[in-house]
């Protein structure tokens, strides 16, 4: 039992090391222009179109982490928390994070093992886009994730700012 806890160990070290000794690469939505700096190491296999608005999909070779970024118009006009009240609908006690600010929001739940995180920047701009990334990770690894989400989410934005 130890030698497959020692393994697994190792493994995840290998998958997943710190922020600062990650390789990073800046993906670029060029549609609607959002814009993340994305450890290149981690997710390594492209999955092809986001689900949601203009985007891609990335996950880990593993399958065990993936990473959504795009771009959505907002046509609506919502503010983050309108936003937020509308599409997620989790109940609040299901939110281990939510922080809504007048420009973005960014929400985390843990659920069978798995730390979901969700942030979305507003742009102030006329033309009205949300910015957006949708991470999954295992909840064992928190604490290697943790600099990792911190980098993704000061980097997403326009790809002008303004």
């Amino acid at each position: 039992m130890r030698t497959s806890v020692v393994v697994a160990g190792i493994m995840v070290a290998c998958l997943v090391r710190p922020a600062a000794a990650q390789e990073w690469t800046t993906f670029v939505e060029p549609q609607l222009g959002t814009r993340l700096e994305l450890p290149s190491e981690v997710f390594t296999v492209h999955e092809g179109r986001s689900i949601k608005g203009f985007g891609e999909e990335f996950i880990r070779s593993d399958g065990l982490a993936a990473l959504a970024v795009y771009s959505q118009r907002n046509l609506r006009r919502e503010t983050p928390a309108t936003y937020l009240k509308r599409n997620y609908r989790t109940p609040g006690q299901a939110m281990d994070y939510v922080r809504v600010t007048r420009s973005f929001f960014a929400v985390s739940a843990v659920h069978e093992g798995t730390i979901y995180y969700s942030r979305c920047n507003f742009s102030r701009r006329s033309s009205g886009t949300i910015h957006c990334f949708d991470l999954k990770y295992p909840a064992q690894e928190k604490r290697v994730w943790d600099d990792i989400v911190t980098r993704i989410s000061r980097s997403l934005g326009p790809l002008e700012r303004g």
